[in-house]
């Protein structure tokens, strides 16, 4: 099941960032782990939209020549769910721009971005099940 899978990455990442960030004062020390936690986020990001518009029937076509783009995710999503474009969006910029490549180690910047995943997966959550909620 893909929500559990996308699940499974937002829930690394946020182990990372307990166990090997070493928070202090408002900020992860280790660098490392922040970029490596943000990037598997956003992984389950990616999984979790890429799900969505696959169950609003409209997933992102795959380009012979290419990889999809964030442009790509946010033609479709400006589509189909401007609220959830705007979690995009934060997502995309903290987790991805930010925490993975800038190295941004704020901790309420990057727990923000968390919380935009979260939402993001708690849209393809099946019936039944609860869904995954940030934890101090």
């Amino acid at each position: 099941m893909r929500y559990r899978e996308a699940a499974r990455y937002i829930e690394n990442a946020t182990d990372i960032l307990k166990t090997k960030g070493n928070k202090e004062g408002g900020y992860y020390q280790d660098t490392k782990y922040v970029k490596m936690a943000c990037g598997t986020a956003y992984n389950g990001v990616l999984m979790a939209v890429d799900t969505y518009l696959e169950i609003k029937g409209s997933p992102i076509k795959e380009k012979t020549s290419s990889r999809k783009t964030v442009k790509d995710y946010i033609a479709k999503l400006s589509q189909l769910d401007k609220k959830l474009l705007q979690e995009f969006n934060a997502a995309y910029n903290i987790l991805h721009l930010s925490g993975y490549y800038d190295g941004n180690n704020k901790y309420n910047v990057i727990r923000e971005g968390l919380r935009s995943a979260i939402t993001i997966l708690n849209k393809i959550k099946p019936v039944g099940i609860e869904g995954l909620r940030l934890v101090k």
